[in-house]
């Protein structure tokens, strides 16, 4: 091989290498800061579950309540494809009429609402006693370090979901409200439902 054909060979070599090099950017210990695989499948192992909830709250919660959420009629009508002795979590729009605010017992209350002529119990904290939310929304044990963590998650989504809500009393008897609701359905009816938005509807 020549002088100038080995030079050119280098050369052909050198842009190689070149241009298959990617620049990746360092953060502020200099590691190299690897962008996310828009197609990995998604883990919450590395955050805590208050994390999760303030990231995924709008996103996922929400989002999922706004463009998924069944009427009351549909509800009705998949309880009675729940199969006896399982169960299944969904959002839910309605309105009615509320019946009875339960405050004996302050850390559960409860708002009682006849919807399509059914009284429905809401749960509305702060301690929940539902998985409503976290299934309904999706989320998924296989993204989660274990149960623990799983059920860590249950528990934050509950507290945020009572800190969004308005006051409610005893005033609030009488009115019509206007809700969106994670309900848990089992054969032909509701295990519980939990309020994600109470809204009173104008006089």
């Amino acid at each position: 091989m020549s002088k100038k054909q080995w030079g050119m060979a280098v050369l052909s070599c050198a842009s190689l290498l070149l241009t298959a090099c990617t620049v990746v950017d360092l953060d502020a210990n200099g590691k190299p800061i690897i962008p996310p695989d828009p197609h990995a499948k998604a883990s919450y192992s590395n955050q805590t579950p208050q994390q999760v909830v303030e990231e995924n709250w709008d996103s996922k919660v929400m989002a999922a309540a706004s463009s998924h959420a069944l009427d009351w009629t549909t509800l009705q009508e998949k309880s009675r494809t729940v199969k006896a002795g399982s169960s299944e979590s969904v959002f839910v729009k309605a309105s009615g009429q509320v019946t009875a605010f339960d405050n004996s017992n302050a850390c559960e209350r409860t708002l009682t609402m006849t919807i399509n002529g059914a009284p429905v119990t809401v749960q509305l904290g702060p301690v929940i006693r539902s998985n409503a939310i976290r299934d309904a929304a999706g989320f998924n044990f296989e993204d989660f370090t274990n149960q623990v963590q799983f059920a860590q998650l249950t528990k934050a989504l509950n507290r945020h979901a009572v800190q969004q809500l308005p006051a409610v009393d005893n005033s609030w008897n009488g009115k019509k409200v206007n809700v969106v609701l994670a309900v848990t359905l089992q054969h032909e009816g509701i295990q519980d439902a939990v309020a994600l938005t109470l809204k009173p509807e104008a006089p």
